[in-house]
């Protein structure tokens, strides 16, 4: 009686018929994957058509608004909610805007980057989950908590300004700019860590010369998005920068104009002329969003290109 060998025993012969069947239990998983990705797939295309509808609002309500009277007059207050719209335009409120959310970047960048390179190259487990739980609860603090603050702190004893609203602006953009930068940090290769080591350089030379750099990309990204929100914040400078005259100021020991509130206050009026001109300011904004997220990019990628990545 001959020896059956593996090679000629029919029952270690695949069956590819049997292999390719689908099993119930394989069917479920395939089509909770397949709702999973329908569900993804809707609430991508909700988001995006809200901010197109959101768009399409403001370019039909703001753009008949646009004129240079319009974009570089003086700002445009109510005298009143019975007798509607003074003429004028938005320079001061969108220089005001620009002012606030500079001196809250200036104050916020270095403190939220300087964070994230403790937490990722010098802290300990527990400090580090400290910090970050704390990073967490900022990024979660409503804002108007902000402006309170900081209105208690310095504009209720030193008067309002820009810079009590730049201040303001600073705490929310904080924990943003840490949170951001602190991936991009914990994202650089190791391998760029241990061959500075390996020449001796020291650690913070290496932190500078080569974690930085390479989370540049990052790094202002985090703060571009930053920006962003602190361009459309209103709580904050409600409480630390509100009174303001009527024509230019870039004073920061003084209050300056603000686009939210004055869209607001446009807005509250009731008046049409005066909630055109809240649309034309809000379509200003989101263009203005717009220019400098793509000129950004535009630097990354010649930074980019010159590091050779």
């Amino acid at each position: 009686m001959s020896a059956i060998t593996p090679h000629s025993s029919p029952r270690s012969a695949p069956d590819p018929a049997h292999a390719l069947v689908a099993t119930g239990n394989l069917r479920r998983r395939q089509a909770k994957s397949r709702g999973f990705e329908l569900v993804t797939l809707l609430a991508a295309v909700v988001a995006v058509l809200m901010l197109l509808i959101l768009v399409y609002y403001a370019a039909k309500r703001g753009l008949s608004q646009m004129s240079f009277s319009f974009l570089f007059g003086t700002l445009p207050l109510v005298d009143g909610v019975s007798t509607g719209p003074l003429a004028g335009g938005i320079g001061p409120a969108l220089l005001g805007t620009a002012e606030l959310s500079l001196i809250g970047t200036i104050i916020a960048l270095p403190v939220g980057v300087l964070t994230a390179v403790y937490v990722s190259e010098f802290s300990g487990p527990r400090s580090r989950r400290v910090v970050e739980t704390y990073l967490n609860l900022m990024a979660g603090l409503p804002t108007i908590i902000a402006g309170v603050f900081i209105a208690l702190l310095i504009a209720n004893n030193l008067g309002q300004s820009a810079i009590a609203g730049g201040m303001a602006l600073a705490i929310v953009e904080v924990p943003l700019i840490a949170r951001a930068s602190l991936e991009s940090i914990s994202r650089v290769p190791d391998t760029l860590r241990e061959a500075a080591d390996a020449l001796g350089v020291a650690r913070w030379r290496t932190v500078v010369g080569v974690v930085l750099p390479t989370a540049s990309n990052g790094i202002v990204t985090a703060t571009i998005l930053a920006v962003a929100r602190a361009a459309g914040e209103t709580a904050p400078i409600l409480f630390t920068c509100t009174l303001f005259g009527l024509g230019y100021s870039v004073n920061p020991l003084h209050s300056v104009a603000s686009a939210p509130l004055e869209t607001f206050q446009l807005l509250e009026t009731g008046v049409p002329a005066a909630e055109n001109k809240a649309w034309g300011l809000a379509f200003v904004l989101m263009i203005s969003i717009l220019i400098i997220n793509i000129l950004a990019r535009v630097w990354l990628r010649r930074s980019e290109r010159k590091r050779g990545l």
